[in-house]
């Protein structure tokens, strides 16, 4: 019982410390890891070259930072300019979807003059009532995406600050790190230290064997994703691929949240080829995660369905979409954390 309220005040210690201190923190972390990012350069120039700890941990630290923006720079040229692209289209997709959805309300509308008067009036009042709140459900999304894509540069300001206040944190951490390094061992070394290292080793074995599957799980659905749109003649392939995937990889959510109203809105506008392949790829997708992720995951990693939308309801409620990513690592943790021939022999 103990054991497990310790395990308890870790994870609900790991959990806020993500959810408050992270966000301000943030700068400082990346600091400490640009900072042991640029150790080994600095233990080279200051061993090879003699030169002191503070000029070695100044290049170092600058040698790493601009590899970095120049990977950056690449990465968000391209990613700006597809977004500049979808900002582009985003106006006529609106059109097309709204197309569809009245297409679709149409035939719903249609469908229900089959059916007695007293069910036709309830079929029509619902069908209206749904398809006006997906209109300005479409709405929102529109503006939102458009926002969120303008909303870039008026970031550019703290994200500037962050970025210097990173770097400079790198270079004094850098240049005391021999220092910082002697301190922690003796903070660590102290016995309340000990179980709280032990929990986060377990946390960091579990959460890393998760995030590694998932990453993996993610880029075989891209993949797969991209060939199919690709074939099916979707223009932006490689962009709604990686989308659809992000979608599959939220808790709960999968591919099919949009692959499947995608193809229901193909079959009403008479793209019966196309419909049926968004179909095919939704069934290809979630059998690849369902016969992979057990593999990549490993059994003993796994939880039970109640037990998972528990982890899920209650992280959701504490920390929204964070909460439910969190939620079922740290149930993962403490599951783990006790050892397995216990739990054999309850079972026997």
């Amino acid at each position: 019982m103990k054991k497990l309220m310790q395990l308890a005040a870790g994870a609900a210690g790991v959990f806020l410390g993500v959810k408050y201190l992270l966000p301000i923190a943030a700068p400082f972390v990346m600091g400490a890891l640009l900072a042991l990012a640029a150790e080994p350069g600095v233990r080279f120039l200051s061993g090879r070259w003699r030169l002191p700890r503070a000029v070695a941990s100044g290049i170092g630290v600058g040698a790493v930072f601009t590899v970095l923006c120049g990977l950056l720079t690449l990465l968000v040229g391209l990613a700006l300019r597809e977004l500049r692209v979808l900002a582009g289209i985003l106006p006529q997709m609106e059109l097309t979807a709204q197309a569809g959805l009245d297409t679709l309300r149409g035939w719903l509308l249609a469908l229900s003059q089959r059916a007695s008067p007293g069910v036709r009036t309830l079929l029509q009042r619902n069908v209206n009532q749904l398809f006006s709140g997906g209109a300005a459900m479409l709405d929102a999304l529109t503006r939102r995406a458009l926002a969120l894509a303008g909303g870039v540069l008026t970031r550019l300001p703290d994200s500037a600050l962050g970025v210097g206040t990173a770097v400079l944190a790198a270079f004094l951490t850098s240049a005391k790190l021999p220092a910082i390094r002697i301190w922690l061992r003796e903070q660590l070394s102290r016995p309340p230290f000990r179980e709280a290292i032990d929990f986060l080793s377990r946390l960091r074995a579990t959460a890393g064997q998760w995030l590694i599957a998932q990453l993996k799980l993610l880029s075989i659905t891209c993949l797969l994703l991209t060939g199919g749109f690709l074939i099916l003649g979707i223009q932006y392939a490689p962009l709604w691929a990686m989308v659809v995937s992000l979608v599959d990889a939220l808790p709960i959510l999968g591919t099919g949240t949009i692959l499947v109203p995608w193809s229901l809105v193909c079959l009403v506008q008479h793209h019966t080829p196309r419909a049926l392949g968004l179909l095919g790829l939704y069934a290809a997708t979630a059998l690849t995660r369902s016969t992979l992720e057990p593999r990549l995951l490993g059994r003993q990693l796994g939880l039970d369905p109640l037990v998972t939308l528990i982890a899920l309801y209650i992280g959701f409620r504490l920390g929204g979409l964070m909460g439910m990513m969190l939620g079922p690592l740290l149930v993962i943790t403490v599951i783990s954390s006790f050892p397995q021939g216990s739990s054999q022999q309850s079972k026997g």
